[in-house]
């Protein structure tokens, strides 16, 4: 490979670096053909950008970027392929997918700011909650206490208008 095209290799993957929050670091080895476009199109449902890379390429990005990836430096072995994403968790449900064939396996992932490194944390990065989801929460959390006082309102209301007209009624 000339060293214009592994320049330009370097420079398009620390683009993306800086593009997405969150990737993960995945072995591919002994993925076939068939396979690998299965994963690729699942990824592309997902909004995952995936990529094959070599690794000293990848490791040439990751230094010449703002961040100091060097714990994720260990992972660069064997086949790698880097699945970009907007939304931490998504890529970790889909590993956590093809987690019964066992491939690929996770090396490592930054996610949320933090460095993941090892295939026992991909439960991990499942149970981080997306920004949609921790918005949601707090909706409902804050919908909670208000649904608690107009349903006690109303029940209220029922039993009071109940024990007004039994009053109205009884003969005096």
């Amino acid at each position: 490979m000339k060293k214009e095209v592994k320049d330009t290799i370097i420079v398009d993957l620390g683009q993306k670096l800086k593009e997405y929050p969150h990737f993960y670091l995945v072995d591919v080895t002994g993925l076939n053909a068939e396979a690998t476009s299965k994963l690729r199109r699942d990824c592309f449902k997902q909004e995952i950008k995936m990529v094959v890379v070599k690794n000293t390429l990848l490791r040439e990005a990751m230094e010449a970027s703002d961040v100091d990836f060097a714990p994720l430096y260990g992972s660069l072995k064997n086949n790698t392929a880097v699945l970009f994403a907007h939304t931490a968790n998504v890529p970790a449900k889909l590993l956590k997918d093809y987690a019964k064939e066992g491939i690929p396996a996770l090396k490592a992932a930054y996610a949320e700011e933090e460095f993941y490194v090892g295939a026992d944390k991909l439960d991990e990065l499942v149970s981080i909650k997306s920004k949609n989801e921790v918005i949601a929460d707090i909706v409902s959390l804050l919908q909670s206490p208000a649904k608690n006082v107009i349903s006690s309102l109303q029940s209220g209301a029922n039993t009071i208008h109940g024990v007004l007209k039994t009053l109205g009624e009884r003969a005096e």
